[in-house]
């Protein structure tokens, strides 16, 4: 059964509850967005138990979606391993072995550990990082948990307005500064002022870096160990927030925000606009990281908690 918020959050009592059509409904979104990511899998496997062809269309398959080579070799292994005889009985195979693999056990929830909890999340330019930080403020506030904004992208000119417009949107506290302040220096005093008002949570908004900018890097990492500095445990969450349509380029940003600021989680965007949603594989596979957010378009609605099955489902599914 598709993930709810309330299990998300680990509050079945204070999240609103969501019926089985609102979860239906969230199941064909999300199989609509994977469509072009379910044909590259799909088509033309042509799978012949006794072909050796077939198990090269299934490789090449499997990179064309951006599983990722570590991944699709391991895929393969495992359907081998399954000895499917027939077309339907591999696709089963191959939807059961991709949500083993997106499965990080343990790491499916948000961390709540304060209050105030804090949420640091990173990304490069152009993700959906405001926005995807906004519908997850949205969220919150519909659980019941008060919660802060922190501005901490003090160098893009609309940034810090787009981020209070989503505050007053969700209801939630902003603190913002002057432009070019230290965005550290923003953090930590989000957290005096979640502390000093009672907020169970705190988002820190950063600005967008290509991973590959060292100093910028350098600087994000900065803004972990005043937080960390500030409050012990802090951050509860690292999220990055990544882009599907970048493939495998993602996973190497992953992997670069991983060894800044130590990440919990991924949140994946733009699923709706890509054929390369196996990098959800790719990341979890290579580095381990759970996908914890999921993103296929533009409404609140479309942000939601990652479950594997559905995932998986929507990959592979025919019907």
């Amino acid at each position: 059964m598709t993930r709810t918020w309330a299990e998300f959050l680990g509050d079945h009592e204070a999240a609103p509850v969501e019926d089985a059509g609102d979860r239906r409904g969230w199941f064909e979104r999300l199989r609509d967005s994977l469509a072009s990511s379910r044909q590259a899998l799909t088509r033309e496997l042509g799978f012949d138990p006794g072909d050796e062809e077939s198990w090269e269309r299934i490789e090449e398959a499997l990179i064309a979606a951006d599983c990722g080579v570590g991944a699709t070799v391991e895929i393969v292994q495992r359907l081998e391993a399954r000895d499917p005889t027939s077309q339907a009985e591999l696709l089963e195979g191959l939807e059961e072995v991709v949500a083993e693999l997106v499965t990080v056990d343990g790491q499916e929830r948000l961390a709540f550990d304060g209050p105030p909890t804090v949420v640091l999340v990173v990304g490069v330019n152009g993700t959906g990082k405001t926005t995807t930080i906004g519908k997850l403020a949205h969220r919150l506030r519909e659980s019941g948990r008060s919660v802060v904004l922190a501005a901490a992208d003090t160098f893009r000119a609309a940034a810090e307005e787009q981020l209070e417009i989503w505050a007053e949107r969700a209801g939630a506290d902003f603190v913002g500064s002057q432009r070019g302040a230290d965005p550290a220096a923003v953090a930590f005093d989000a957290i005096s002022a979640a502390e000093a008002r009672g907020r169970d949570v705190v988002v820190v908004d950063t600005a967008g870096r290509l991973h590959t900018q060292t100093n910028l890097m350098e600087e994000l990492a900065k803004v972990r160990r005043v937080i960390s500095g500030r409050l012990e445990g802090a951050p509860h969450e690292t999220l990055l927030v990544l882009d599907a349509t970048t493939g495998q380029n993602g996973v190497r940003q992953a992997q670069l925000f991983d060894e800044a600021v130590g990440l919990t989680g991924v949140a994946l965007t733009k699923l709706d606009g890509t054929a390369k949603g196996g990098v959800a594989v790719a990341v979890t596979h290579e580095l381990g990281l759970p996908v914890k957010l999921i993103g296929v378009g533009e409404t609140l609605d479309d942000l939601q908690p990652f479950d594997p099955r559905d995932f998986a489902r929507a990959l592979v599914a025919q019907e």
